[in-house]
């Protein structure tokens, strides 16, 4: 019932499919404030796409970092539609205001034009983007649990990886590149030619499948210890399962990220995310 009336919510299932879908195997008394977060969540991840210049998406970052220092001094939360439920989160549940700085640090790297110079680069982009995001969950689900913490922190990383492959055409539309320099270099990627244009290539396919791989690295290290996680992290960690499912297409694919098949919506998710809850997996 939450889902169907909250209007943050409808937006998450126009705008962020995957979240919304996530946020409804979280316990009732909780997905108000998780529909907030991740409805936050969305605002930042736009920024850039919503901007001309990079300097105008860091003033609206700067108004979300303003708005959180207003939530957590105790302040009357300024009059927007994700600002109020989220200030009602916070309160509600006091989640660690370092793991908000840090998405929105990982966030200020989409205004910089230059793509990450490393693989390592890149994962701490995704750690801090996703990663953070993760971390913020548990909070809000309650869950301290060391063990749920590094898993969810690799969940996400895995998740973000796979996920800007899979975006890289939109991005390339936009002449935006989050793929290392290191390894476009490495494979004698020719930007201008495959990537820019749109068309697959064997040096492209190479890097893709080595950002896959590292993806694929810290979901496995996520799941070593699944067997002695606690069940109250399941809805932090369900994004695992959604990588996984982009990295099995992604394979299928030859790793080809200009592959139009992997921006499909896998019909599926909802079942895929309802049989690993059953079964306490991710």
């Amino acid at each position: 019932m939450t889902a169907a009336v909250s209007p943050l919510a409808a937006t998450l299932r126009r705008h962020d499919r995957d979240r919304y879908q996530l946020a409804l195997f979280a316990p009732r008394e909780r997905r108000d404030a998780l529909f907030a977060l991740y409805a936050f969540n969305y605002e930042l991840a736009r920024i850039r796409e919503s901007v001309r210049e990079p300097m105008m998406g860091l003033m609206r970052l700067q108004w979300w970092r303003d708005a959180l220092d207003e939530i957590y001094a105790g302040a009357k939360p300024r009059r927007h539609e994700v600002v109020e439920p989220l200030a009602a989160a916070v309160a509600a549940f006091r989640p660690a205001r370092a793991h908000f700085t840090a998405l929105l640090d990982a966030r200020a790297r989409d205004m910089d034009e230059m793509p990450p110079e490393s693989l390592g680069d890149l994962e701490r982009y995704a750690a801090g983007s996703s990663g953070s995001l993760n971390q913020l969950v548990l909070d809000l689900l309650g869950v301290g649990d060391t063990n749920a913490r590094a898993a969810a922190q690799a969940v996400g990383i895995a998740y973000a990886l796979s996920g800007l492959l899979v975006a890289a055409p939109f991005h390339a539309h936009a002449r935006r590149l989050y793929l290392p320099q290191e390894l476009l270099a490495r494979e004698n990627v020719d930007l201008e030619r495959s990537l820019f244009a749109l068309k697959p290539s064997r040096e492209l396919a190479a890097v893709a499948q080595t950002v896959a791989r590292r993806a694929q690295t810290r979901l496995d290290e996520a799941r070593r210890h699944r067997a002695i996680l606690p069940r109250t992290a399941l809805p932090a960690l369900l994004p695992g399962v959604l990588a996984a499912q982009r990295l099995k297409r992604l394979a299928r694919a030859g790793f080809d990220v200009m592959d139009r098949r992997l921006a499909a919506a896998d019909t599926l998710q909802s079942l895929r995310l309802t049989w690993a809850t059953l079964r306490g997996r991710f």
